[in-house]
């Protein structure tokens, strides 16, 4: 059994794959899986550390504007189909699975017109423009979100199945992460994220929200401010704050399922795998998205997790630290909202995701 999957440019689109494929190469031990992604885009360093062989091709996705640039990016989509349809009769795939990015493209295009199974992941509920061409060709598309469905045309079939996540997630107890982190289990833990490299207006509004948490006896902060930001945040924040043993402030946090367990409320960017394991561990937050995300999506994601109750939106043209520290502050002593975000987190949560997702991937090898 051979089956390749595609997915690539950002860890959004990276890390469902490699999920989906940990939990096929665990339903099916025998089988071999290739990706295949681009020599620039993150795949090319993540994909390795999982001890899966990639292969690479050529392709670009399209500029807005009519340029030289479109030009070039239109050759390179031409050496990509050749690439993809010489990838494909090389290896001779029995699936294809994509999970987006434009490296999708060419190799599940390509798959579905030799009718070769293939079938798509959605991470978010506004969806990518390669997969909203594909989802004309793909068997199945799986949904992170339903409200993606009315924008994916074609007659493959939609099924709701959540994000998939990875399963250390939720194998970490609250007991043993707020022990490992040195946490204090009698205070509220409050976990700032805006995604690996940061986010620069989350930690500027945080310097001040830092400074009046900061010494509490009933809440406790994490804040990993992203390789990038965590200068410029330290040479803000006054010492006594950095000093004080309520507040944690992190460049990385290596151990993220760590963290997530022992969290009570969140402040974060809303991508939608994030999302997925704030969900799944049903974690209330405060959402800050992404401004300038593809399709305006992570506005989309958030709007659909504060529609379901589980989360209040703050766009980040308006946050500052006052109206941050109001929102947790107003979260924070209400108990019981607290506990009907967390119920309304649960509800969203689909942790069998990835398994489920594994499960029909396989069935269409036995039709």
């Amino acid at each position: 059994m051979r089956i390749i999957v595609s997915g690539g440019g950002t860890g959004g689109h990276i890390y469902p794959a490699v999920t989906i494929a940990n939990q096929i190469k665990e339903m099916q031990p025998d089988a071999e899986i290739i990706f295949v992604g681009t020599r620039e885009g993150l795949e090319s360093e993540i994909v390795p550390r999982y001890g899966y062989p990639i292969e690479f091709i050529e392709v670009a996705g399209f500029q807005r504007k009519l340029s030289l640039d479109t030009v070039k990016s239109a050759l390179k989509l031409l050496a990509g189909l050749i690439d993809a349809l010489k990838l494909i009769r090389r290896i001779k795939p029995d699936l294809v699975v994509g999970t987006g990015g434009y490296v999708c493209g060419p190799v599940l295009f390509l798959a579905a017109l030799q009718g070769i199974p293939t079938c798509i992941q959605e991470q978010n509920a506004m969806p990518g423009v390669t997969n909203k061409i594909l989802a004309h060709f793909v068997k199945k598309v799986f949904l992170g979100y339903q409200e993606a469905e009315k924008y994916l045309g074609g007659s493959s079939e939609k099924l709701f199945t959540g994000n998939p996540i990875r399963k250390e997630i939720l194998e970490v107890s609250r007991a043993a992460a707020i022990e490992k982190l040195k946490l204090d289990p009698t205070k509220k833990t409050i976990l700032v994220s805006g995604g690996s490299r940061g986010a620069r207006s989350i930690n500027d509004a945080m310097v001040a929200v830092e400074a009046s948490l900061a010494g509490r006896s009933d809440v406790q902060v994490i804040h990993i401010t992203g390789e990038t930001g965590y200068e410029k945040f330290i040479g803000q924040v006054e010492k006594n704050v950095l000093m004080s043993d309520n507040i944690k402030v992190f460049r990385y946090m290596h151990d993220m399922p760590l963290a997530l367990a022992a969290t009570d409320l969140a402040v974060f960017r809303s991508g939608a795998i994030g999302l997925a394991e704030l969900m799944a561990k049903g974690i209330p937050s405060i959402l800050v998205p992404y401004p300038y995300a593809t399709a305006n999506h992570q506005e989309h994601n958030a709007r659909a997790v504060e529609g379901a109750g589980a989360a209040v939106v703050i766009l980040d043209k308006e946050l500052t630290g006052e109206i941050l520290l109001k929102k947790i502050e107003s979260l924070l002593a209400d108990e019981s909202r607290l506990q009907k975000m967390k119920d309304a987190a649960k509800t969203l949560g689909r942790p069998e995701a990835a398994e489920d997702i594994a499960r029909k991937l396989l069935d269409l090898l036995k039709k």
